[in-house]
């Protein structure tokens, strides 16, 4: 029993016979008969009560009726779907992206992006990139923006742009009219700091390790906006990428590079061997096409 039997048969008992059947499937009416004639013997059941002026159902023929009409539904509202999804006019993404280019990276390209597909549904989720890379393995992302040095061996990355990493303290702080500053002298003053897990903090972690220096942790927030407040009022200085400063409305706080520059990777990811849907190949094309345009601007500016 396949669906093709199915739609004959259904339309059989709409319109009583097998011509009238044949003209409304646009096919000719031997298939019809030979269908039913198949489907009857493979059931081994009487489906037709075929009279002289109508055909009409049996009572078995009235149960197979009316799973073949549930049957064909659902057939059509997935080859809907399908179409939907092959046009982009229906989908859901589930995207993991750091708080920082939350807040001053993505907005723009999040907007451009729904503007150009209306109907797609985007579900954003605010993590640190460890915790990321974890929901993508076990499918609770789709994508995802992480850090990683190398990349990760299971998932599939793509590069976005290079970001640099400074240190940030108000304007009236001694370091702010410093050209740099040395990771020994940022050490050396009470410390803002995002929360394990996020990847400015694993890059403080891993150099005082490293360089068996002590941070001063005076405050841990993944919050922003408390960490400018923080440091605005001088409890500490922090560590952000430069567009977070760059783009700070209100422009009391400055933005010292280190000694040795450090610029961290942002790749956007998503699981190796992994079903990408159109509507996710359709956000990682539009992504990757935005960032190198503005990559391009950026060069010829």
């Amino acid at each position: 029993m396949d669906i093709k039997q199915l739609r004959y048969f259904q339309a059989i008992c709409q319109h009583g016979g097998f011509t009238a059947a044949a003209r409304r499937l646009h096919i000719a009416q031997p298939a019809v008969s030979i269908a039913m004639r198949k489907l009857e013997a493979e059931l081994n059941l009487t489906l037709l009560q075929r009279g002289e002026r109508q055909i009409t159902p049996t009572v078995e023929g009235e149960v197979l009726l009316g799973h073949a009409r549930r049957i064909i539904e659902m057939s059509e509202a997935a080859e809907l779907e399908m179409r939907e999804l092959r046009g982009l006019t229906k989908g859901e993404m589930r995207i993991g992206i750091p708080s920082m280019l939350g807040s001053y990276y993505f907005p723009p390209i999040l907007m451009g992006f729904k503007h150009r597909y209306p109907a797609l549904s985007l579900s954003v989720y605010e993590q640190g990139t460890r915790r990321l890379q974890d929901m993508i393995r076990v499918g609770e992302l789709d994508l995802g923006v992480v850090v990683a040095d190398p990349p990760p061996e299971d998932l599939e990355t793509r590069l976005l742009t290079r970001e640099e990493m400074v240190a940030c303290v108000p304007k009236e702080h001694p370091l702010a009219a410093s050209d740099s500053i040395s990771m020994e002298e940022f050490f050396s003053h009470e410390l803002v700091v995002f929360k394990t897990g996020y990847f400015l903090r694993e890059f403080i972690d891993r150099y005082s390790q490293n360089h068996r220096l002590s941070p001063k942790i005076a405050f841990e927030t993944n919050l922003i906006p408390l960490t400018k407040a923080i440091v605005r009022q001088g409890f500490g200085i922090t560590t952000f990428l430069r567009m977070v400063i760059e783009q700070d409305a209100q422009h009391d706080l400055v933005a010292v590079p280190f000694d040795e520059p450090v610029f961290l990777d942002l790749s956007l990811a998503w699981k190796k061997g992994g079903y990408l849907s159109r509507a996710n190949q359709a956000f990682v094309e539009y992504v990757l096409n935005e960032t190198n345009s503005s990559a391009q601007n950026k060069k010829n500016a």
